[in-house]
């Protein structure tokens, strides 16, 4: 909604989050040259350090959590649903959030969000507890998981591949190292706690960088002034795009998949024989391989006229690691590892699609919440089910099989989001 006007406003300042010469997402304010890139930079890579770790470490240690909070497979499966229930739920609510609020105050509140429930569900002992906990910690992700392709396409506009490689790059080595070390850290102090609740001071310190930079949107949001009436932009809808479902469709299937592998694919190592360290190793292996692919590929989807080869060349990729894992998964784990983590370069083709397939920052949130929101309800599927068919077959055939279908439906939707076109044209 475009804000009254008001009587001699004061002489516009520069505010640090926002982009030059566009308009504020939905609001209709006029923007200002930024003062702050190298702080909104920092802020976005320390964010994105965030944003699977909270996940990874209870992949890691979901034994340990399970004996010490006495869960169910099926209760531990709605555990590590839950992510992408959070993301679904938080993320649509997202667009709404910044036409009120500026994106570094509703940062500030998402990553305290982030530390806080990560302490808390390290503390408790009740099982429900956790879960609302682990929820809250969620929700800040949520947040962030919208912003970070909006804030690039404000603030980056023509370093767009660049900085969406950066920040998931960080993105994969938070959640490599939150993997790797959560047992090892688990055991050095005595308890799982501890392997969960640590996570949480790197939550404390991304809140650093947006604080100052939500104090001055405060200052200059107080001194801005009001866009002529009817000059707000049109709202862009993706529910109603061909482009939209497709984008949201290829989201969800790749999230699903991922977020199976981060909950599972450590149980998975453990039941072929290796032990807890080593089978955190490997789910770690496949992060850890994903940081190369992180920055180059949106570079090399930015380059492309058509994400065809990417799309083709990931779904075979996933395919092999899945065959094997399910035919040899102790014999070759390494390939397999190799394989999964190529088939996972999918998330930063997506997340670098998103600001390819709109023209505008309003475009790009739009197209953002709606791919991300939606694209996780379709990805809560993934874990749930996986724990499910995993505890009711006892094995993993049967589970695999299953992301193999979700698979192809990715391929499907992947081909039709290849070709450039831009969300605000249909």
């Amino acid at each position: 909604m475009t804000p009254p006007p008001t009587a001699a406003p004061a002489p516009p300042a520069p505010v640090l989050v926002d982009p030059p010469s566009t308009s504020d997402p939905g609001t209709g304010r006029r923007t200002h040259p930024a003062t702050g890139g190298a702080l909104v930079l920092v802020g976005m890579l320390l964010v994105a350090l965030n944003l699977r770790a909270v996940v990874t470490s209870l992949g890691a240690l979901l034994d340990e959590v399970r004996d010490g909070l006495g869960l169910s497979g099926t209760m531990a499966g709605l555990v590590t649903t839950l992510p992408t229930i959070a993301f679904a739920g938080l993320g649509a609510l997202t667009p709404w959030l910044v036409r009120r609020v500026a994106p570094a105050r509703v940062l500030v509140v998402a990553m305290l969000a982030l530390a806080v429930g990560q302490v808390l569900r390290a503390a408790t002992d009740s099982a429900w507890i956790f879960v609302l906990t682990s929820a809250l910690a969620l929700a800040g992700i949520a947040v962030a998981n919208i912003l970070l392709p909006m804030l690039v396409k404000q603030h980056f506009p023509h370093r767009t591949g660049l900085v969406t490689g950066a920040y998931t790059m960080a993105l994969t080595l938070g959640t490599t190292v939150a993997a790797a070390s959560a047992v090892p850290i688990a055991h050095a102090f005595g308890s799982w706690r501890a392997g969960l609740g640590v996570w949480a001071a790197m939550a404390a310190v991304a809140v650093l960088p947006w604080v100052p930079l939500a104090l001055r949107t405060r200052a200059g949001a107080r001194r801005s002034t009001p866009t002529a009436a009817g000059t707000a932009p049109v709202r862009v809808r993706p529910a109603r795009t061909r482009l939209g479902w497709a984008m949201a469709v290829y989201f969800g299937a790749q999230s699903l998949s991922g977020y199976a592998i981060m909950g599972w694919l450590a149980q998975l190592f453990r039941d072929a024989g290796y032990q807890p360290e080593s089978a955190g190793l490997l789910l770690a292996g496949v992060t850890a391989l994903g940081v190369p692919i992180a920055l180059v590929m949106p570079t090399v989807a930015g380059r492309m006229t058509s994400l065809r080869p990417l799309v083709l060349g990931m779904t075979t990729a996933s395919t092999l690691a899945y065959l094997g894992l399910a035919l040899a998964p102790h014999g070759a784990a390494l390939l397999w590892i190799i394989l999964l983590a190529i088939g996972q370069g999918a998330f930063p083709m997506i997340l670098t699609a998103i600001g390819l397939r709109a023209r505008t920052a309003e475009g790009t949130v739009a197209l953002s919440a709606f791919a991300q929101s939606t694209g996780y309800v379709i990805a809560a599927l993934g874990p749930l089910l996986v724990g499910i068919l995993y505890e009711v077959t006892g094995g993993w055939t049967v589970p695999i099989g299953f992301l193999l279908g979700a698979l192809a439906v990715q391929t499907v939707a992947g081909m039709a989001i290849s070709r450039p076109r831009y969300v605000e044209d249909e």
